[in-house]
């Protein structure tokens, strides 16, 4: 369905959106508390458009979101990937845990292997993060990842932090992938 590529790390497969994932979107998108950060819940018919539109990103842009799977269950834990929206300034580097999966430090082990790969494949360098003020867990996982605040701004409507993430060959990016890619 899209032209992503197949990324593995330690724990987790990251892939292109198949129509399987289709229902674990559905369900973070309409049911999940933590849709607050991003918005506000939405409906099936949202979700049904975010998940074509993720499609139409991998088409348009050559990269999207990659469906998070345990390597384990196979089972779609979340998406983590670069989107680029008209409004953006740049291409961020994103991440959305599904009910159950957060806590395990999967959005970390997929946002360096996903990092990595734009950088070395992509030439995507110094990728940002747009996060909510209120978004405690995003700001510190983008901290974690050696992301630091760029500044301030309002982006589609919404307040929010751009953080500038570690180049992907900086030593400390390159560390932390090491440690989460197979």
């Amino acid at each position: 369905m899209t032209p992503a590529p197949t990324l593995t790390t330690a724990r987790l497969v990251l892939r292109g959106p198949q129509k399987r994932d289709l229902a674990a979107f559905t369900a973070w998108v309409t049911q999940s508390a933590r849709m607050e950060a991003v918005g506000g819940k939405g409906t099936e018919r949202d979700a049904w458009r975010g998940f074509i539109a993720g499609i139409g990103h991998w088409h348009w842009h050559g990269y999207g979101f990659f469906t998070v799977t345990e390597r384990a269950s196979g089972v779609a834990a979340g998406r983590v990937g670069i989107i680029n929206h008209i409004e953006w300034p740049q291409p961020e580097l994103a991440w959305h845990m599904f009910d159950g999966y957060e806590g395990r430090s999967y959005a970390f082990e997929a946002a360096c292997a996903v990092r990595e790969w734009a950088g070395r494949t992509l030439g995507l360098e110094r990728l940002i993060s747009l996060i909510s003020p209120q978004n405690t867990r995003s700001i510190a996982l983008a901290t974690r990842l050696g992301a630091v605040e760029d500044r301030r701004d309002i982006v589609d409507g919404e307040n929010c932090i751009i953080f500038r993430h570690l180049s992907h060959d900086d030593p400390r990016a390159v560390k932390q992938a090491a440690g989460a890619i197979a």
